[in-house]
């Protein structure tokens, strides 16, 4: 039956539909929590006695009001109020899975998330795209951007590190889009990513031997293939006692060195001042006296300025780059350099970058949803005005199981790189044999 009371919990006996029931019953306690508590003095309290405080308080709202629940129902109606008020709403569920690697929200009523490298379908919903707009703008606020029709677009981070893009009508047609790449609480060491198959013992050590002996590496693959988990990978055999700057879009890398400073851009603001570019960060940190330079992925003009450091002493730096292949890798690094604004020759351009890099990792995501470093490329200099360059080790697939699963192994090309004098410069042994095939 209806009533003139707003706020008016419904009956057992409504027409509505179970689900429709309870969120109806869910908006209507929240607008009754809201009016009853006083926000600031929340802020105020520790977090577990806020949720307490909080649980209480609706506890009392239910029984004032009647509502047949049993315990169950009394509890999932509690937790989801408190994700209203103090958290992301539907997504809370979602965000505590920590096997869950991306949260795509295409608009209010379709949900998707990739688990153990397979995207699929959930039943999490928000009311509407009013609902889907309130989480987005609680999100954007906490690390101060703005979404509006004027800035349909955003960038931002969760306070896990998870990283946030957004895209709001008009020009996303259906609906505001939430993506969320999440990060795990303890990024994936070398020996997780050989338990998982993403490389064999042998490339663990081949790469943990170029990062202490200081050779520079790109680490190249498309989206999702795990670049940024590779790269906190490496990042591990860089020495404690040396001096790292990362610089990023997006701060997503957990380096565990102690002599650590992270850099991170800055979007330009509402009268399109105030912009910090990877550009502008980079030339910055080489007057920070850095030992390594660590750039989450290179994206236009700042890769001149790398190759320029890897080339002036600033050797074993470390960055990624979106490309298909190790060659597209180049050829993506040649465009950038170019979107420098200087008017340099392509032999030039193609000069810098054989002098500078050492290694070219690619990454691949199969079928199945794993990832797997698929080549170990050396470049070794130029040929005429080619960068001349030789897989070292590789993954070699070599089917399909029933079960949809990729059949392949790892293993060396034959080719000795030129990079072993290095190592035993340095005092890296490297496992007798590990260049056979």
């Amino acid at each position: 039956m209806l009533t003139n009371d707003p706020f008016k919990i419904p009956s057992v006996q409504a027409t509505s539909t179970e689900a429709e029931y309870f969120q109806d019953m869910k908006i209507r306690i929240h607008r009754r929590l809201i009016d009853r508590i006083d926000l600031s003095k929340m802020d105020l309290m520790g977090g577990s006695e806020v949720l307490k405080e909080i649980g209480s308080i609706i506890e009392n709202l239910i029984i004032g009001e009647g509502i047949p629940l049993n315990q169950m129902e009394r509890d999932r109606l509690i937790v989801e109020i408190q994700h209203e008020t103090f958290g992301l709403g539907p997504l809370e569920p979602l965000l505590a899975d920590y096997q869950i690697s991306d949260i795509l929200v295409n608009n209010c009523s379709k949900v998707y998330i990739e688990k153990g490298g397979k995207l699929q379908k959930t039943d999490v919903c928000f009311r509407d795209n009013s609902h889907l707009m309130q989480i987005i703008e609680r999100i954007v606020s906490k690390v101060g951007r703005r979404i509006d029709e004027s800035s349909p677009y955003v960038d931002a981070r969760l306070p896990d590190g998870s990283r946030v893009n957004v895209i709001i009508p008009p020009l996303a047609l259906d609906g505001p889009v939430l993506s969320i790449r999440r990060f795990g609480r303890d990024p994936l060491g070398m020996p997780d990513l050989i338990r998982v198959g993403a490389l064999d013992q042998r490339m663990a050590e081949l790469l943990e031997g170029a990062v202490k002996t200081r050779l520079n590496i790109l680490v190249s693959g498309g989206t999702g293939t795990g670049k940024t988990t590779l790269l906190n990978a490496l990042s591990g055999s860089i020495p404690h006692s040396e001096r790292v700057v990362t610089i990023e879009d997006s701060a997503e890398l957990h380096l565990k060195q102690e002599h650590v400073v992270r850099l991170e851009t800055r979007p330009p603001n509402i009268e399109g001042r105030g912009e910090v570019t990877q550009r502008d960060l980079l030339k910055n940190a080489l007057r920070m006296r850095p030992d390594r330079i660590v750039i989450g992925e290179v994206r236009g003009g700042e890769a001149l300025d790398l190759l320029q450091a890897m080339n002036t002493g600033h050797d074993g730096s470390l960055s990624t780059v979106h490309a298909n292949t190790t060659r597209d890798a180049l050829s993506r690094l040649e465009t950038m350099v170019l979107m420098a604004g200087l008017d340099l020759p392509e032999k030039a351009i193609k000069e810098q970058i054989a002098s500078a890099l050492n290694l070219v990792v690619q990454l691949v995501r199969f079928s199945d949803g794993t990832r797997k470093i698929v080549k170990i490329s050396e470049i070794t200099g130029m040929e005429g005005s080619t960068i001349v360059m030789h897989d070292v080790m590789v993954f070699d697939q070599k089917g399909i199981d029933k079960d949809g699963k990729v059949i392949g192994e790892f293993k060396a090309t034959g080719v000795r790189p030129h990079f072993v004098q290095r190592f035993k410069v340095f005092g890296y042994q490297l496992p007798p044999g590990i260049f056979d095939n």
